[in-house]
């Protein structure tokens, strides 16, 4: 098996530039294989100062300078290219829907499936381009009969493979991950950059949701979806106080729940359920948050279905830790059980399967069952 990264003939690569150190280590590293390189700079705002500021790496005015300045020294080719309107309808408006719904998406998810693997793929083999490379650490694996698999980044500490798991084989056929190899830290990773003339070698790492300028996810539902005031109750359906939008709240959320009467046990309560039809939040123990089990829809693999039930080790959130499971395919629809009980599932979320470091596929939870009592 060999990287795509080493493939012996040169291909016409475009790559994903988005202002950011890794980003521009990963055109660098591409070009410096022998690679055709083009630079592209996703514009995903119609009004781009309305994103994030402050040199954070994503989406704005500065990113794309940043961007551009790091092709020059590069020695690449660079475009802009305006996908505003794709962003807007595929990942900001199914953020808002999931949250007015009761679940909990991932944008940075969706916008690798519907944008840079989707949206921007397809524009890139329609004008010639081999690849799409990007900054994301993770690895494609090649057999020798031409079929890919994704992997796990060689340092785990960076891996990035959850985020990428919605990619089907196709999509992994145009992948370059030229981080994917690299076992060194972050600091390195600046070092090389710094080395390369790279002017972004010190900026700061993007870690908020690039379309909330401020970071107040609630705020920003609230300014869409509006105020709608509800009850927060209790296991039993005892009010316990009020919210003015169930939309601002998640699974296994502990601050900001404004319940001025304390639990009985003294103990702190976390939100267990959001209910958008009846508009009410339900809280309780963190025990209550144990779940033995889930189902999954709109699976994606990165590779053949699995046949059968099967034995993987699963992650359920981007900075998460794996869980051993056994999971089965029925009628399209993915049943996962848990050796052991987990804390804080929220539907909308994401699980990637994984076969050692290989990522099997992913699946969009829908529901969850307690691991002591009822589906929640």
């Amino acid at each position: 098996m060999t990287d795509t990264s080493q493939r012996p003939r040169p291909l016409r690569v475009l790559a994903a530039m988005s202002g950011g150190v890794d980003s521009a280590v990963a055109a660098a590293r591409a070009a410096e294989a022998g690679h055709d390189v083009t630079g592209v700079h996703l514009a995903l705002s119609a009004n781009p100062q309305s994103f994030r500021t402050g040199a954070r790496g994503c989406c704005t005015i500065e990113d794309s300078r940043d961007a551009r300045r790091a092709a020059d020294v590069i020695g690449i080719p660079f475009y802009v290219w305006d996908l505003a309107d794709r962003f807007r309808e595929d990942v900001v408006e199914d953020f808002i829907a999931e949250y007015e719904a009761g679940r909990t998406p991932n944008p940075c998810l969706r916008c690798n499936e519907k944008i840079k693997f989707a949206a921007l793929l397809d524009k890139a083999l329609a004008l010639g381009f081999d690849a799409v490379c990007t900054g994301h650490y993770a690895k494609v694996i090649v057999h020798d009969d031409g079929t890919r698999e994704l992997h796990r980044a060689s340092d785990m500490a960076k891996d990035q493979s959850y985020v990428l798991g919605v990619l089907d084989e196709k999509q992994l056929a145009h992948a370059l991950f030229p981080l994917g190899d690299t076992v060194t830290t972050k600091d390195e990773i600046r070092a090389e950059a710094e080395r390369r003339g790279l002017s972004v070698a010190k900026k700061p790492d993007s870690h908020d949701i690039c379309f909330i300028a401020d970071g107040d996810t609630q705020g920003f539902l609230a300014g869409r979806l509006g105020k709608a005031e509800g009850d927060i109750v209790d296991e039993s359906g005892t009010v316990l106080g009020t919210h003015e939008g169930a939309y601002g709240y998640t699974i296994g959320q502990r601050k900001g729940l404004r319940i001025g009467t304390p639990a009985p046990d003294g103990k702190p309560r976390y939100v267990l359920d959001i209910s958008p039809v009846n508009n009410t939040v339900t809280v309780g123990p963190a025990a209550a948050l144990d779940v033995d089990g889930l189902t999954a829809i709109k699976p994606r693999w990165c590779g053949a279905a699995p046949t059968g039930p099967g034995a993987y080790t699963a992650q359920l959130r981007a900075h998460g830790g794996e869980t051993a499971v056994t999971a089965e395919l029925v009628d399209g629809e993915l049943r996962v059980l848990f050796g052991e009980p987990v804390r804080g599932v929220a539907p909308g979320q994401a699980i990637v399967l994984y076969d050692g470091t290989r990522v099997v596929g992913s699946a969009t939870i829908a529901t969850t069952t307690r691991a002591k009592a009822s589906a929640v």
